[in-house]
């Protein structure tokens, strides 16, 4: 089992930045891939960065690519998501995911059934 607590949720102007993080707990860290996801009010959640339980590997939605960045700390056992250039359309509670299967195809990580574990989410609203 793994629990996933997110954190750095917040305001922020159009054009500012915020750091979302991601703390697990519950099995070895770098066993896992590990994905944020984001739901805005009304639309379905869509994928927005995954990182590979090694760090080599990252991927990105082409509507963030260029602006988030996502990384892993394992140290504290965390992934973290730096979001710069932030827009309004940016708003939405963002979820970080988890999962331990292994997956040989980048799309994979772009599925929220991919993922075995979630996160309670985290509020993002970028103000125009």
């Amino acid at each position: 089992q793994v629990q996933l607590v997110e954190s750095g949720g917040g305001l922020a102007h159009a054009g500012g930045s915020l750091r979302l993080s991601c703390a697990a707990s519950g099995r070895t860290f770098s066993s896992y891939d590990m994905g944020w996801f984001r739901q805005a009010p009304g639309k379905e959640r869509e994928f927005v960065a995954a990182i590979s339980r090694s760090g080599d590997s990252t991927y990105y939605a082409d509507s963030v690519k260029g602006r988030f960045t996502i990384s892993r700390d394992t140290a504290k056992n965390a992934v973290a998501l730096q979001m710069n250039s932030l827009k309004p359309d940016d708003t939405a509670v963002y979820y970080c995911a988890a999962t331990f299967r292994i997956y040989y195809s980048a799309a994979a990580y772009f599925r929220q059934g991919a993922y075995d574990y979630w996160g309670q989410g985290t509020q993002v609203t970028v103000s125009s």
